[in-house]
């Protein structure tokens, strides 16, 4: 097979241009009442997740035991930040999203440890993941703080004393490329091993966690660990929440949607009234134009190497390019001022 690389020629490029930033707030799905969460248990074993700015959040349940939740991401605005046990594992608990917001997402990492299926980005791959909002689930908190009575369902931290050295950890890794890079981002959502008690801690607020250090990547991984173990694995309930998943996209940048590509030149970038593109044989065969947000704008039939395309009746800001041949596509950014 034949592979073309797609070129891009950026003329007159503004710091003004240099970024677009997308925030996954979790308020984009509406969910039916208040004080509940979003979730479907059609297509057992399949991903039935949701996507929320440039993000998929995926989502797979089973059908063991009538229906259960085997791994990902869950909508939720339920405000329950008292009532421990598993029948409230879709609460934060703070009670509600960051900054004050009705609507967050709630991830569970599988029993033992497993990671979720991993996130992704199924329009444009950014190139920077900023971060998101974190805070534990009621159900995680309320077991780390209080214990079970049977020690097997999850202990206490810090033990009878206080002076157990316990933790709850979670770690975030990324693919470039569809290969696991060797950073990693750690974060604890509780930890007692300090030796000064007074600076143990399990997490009941929003708090941000830095992925900059991750870049570049086109996916992420999310796995969980414990202090509190047994010869199964894992004890403390492996779910956290989630808010405000930042990604930003540099326009100046070129993204490939698959490894074949056409050979092109597009200008200028930024545009004003008219944006041009000469490709260098007739394979692709319409362009698409698509909004910050993934919208389709524009959809232009091929029939020529030489394409003018009227841009003046678009609204400033970043927009996306689809170039679309019968077995390929490839796709890149321009701004229009």
């Amino acid at each position: 097979m034949r592979t073309f690389l797609l070129s891009i020629f950026a003329v007159a490029m503004t710091l003004a241009a240099s970024a677009q930033t997308q925030v996954a707030t979790f308020d984009t799905i509406s969910i039916s009442q208040a004080d509940t969460y979003l979730i479907s248990y059609d297509y057992p074993g399949q991903d039935i997740g949701f996507n929320a700015g440039w993000t998929h959040f995926p989502c797979v349940y089973d059908t063991l035991f009538g229906g259960i939740w085997d791994h990902g991401f869950a909508y939720s605005n339920m405000t329950d930040s008292v009532t421990g046990g598993y029948t409230n594992q879709y609460s934060a608990k703070t009670g509600i999203g960051y900054d004050s917001s009705s609507t967050y997402a709630v991830a569970w990492c599988s029993l033992y440890g497993s990671a979720p299926a991993r996130i992704t980005f199924p329009t444009y791959i950014p190139d920077t993941v900023k971060g998101f909002y974190i805070t534990n689930s009621t159900y995680a908190y309320n077991l780390m703080r209080d214990g079970d009575p049977n020690p097997n369902y999850g202990k206490k931290f810090g033990g009878v004393t206080g002076n157990d050295p316990d933790w709850f950890l979670l770690t975030i890794k990324a693919y470039h490329n569809g290969t696991l890079k060797p950073d990693s981002v750690d974060f604890y959502l509780a930890d007692f091993r300090d030796a000064n008690n007074a600076n143990d801690y399990i997490v009941n607020n929003w708090r941000w966690v830095d992925l900059t250090s991750l870049a570049p990547l086109d996916s992420l991984e999310f796995i969980m660990n414990s202090s509190d173990t047994n010869q199964g694995g894992v004890i403390t309930p492996t779910y956290f929440c989630m808010d405000n998943f930042t990604t930003v996209i540099d326009p100046i940048n070129v993204k490939h949607v698959n490894a074949s590509a056409f050979v092109a030149k597009i200008y200028p970038n930024p545009a004003t009234d008219n944006l041009y593109i000469d490709l260098n044989d007739n394979s692709v065969k319409t362009i698409d134009i698509l909004d910050a947000t993934g919208k389709l704008v524009m959809n232009i039939p091929v029939n020529e190497k030489n394409i003018k395309i009227n841009t003046a009746t678009l609204q400033s800001g970043l927009y996306f390019l689809q170039l679309k041949g019968d077995k390929q596509t490839a796709s890149t950014r321009f701004v229009k001022q």
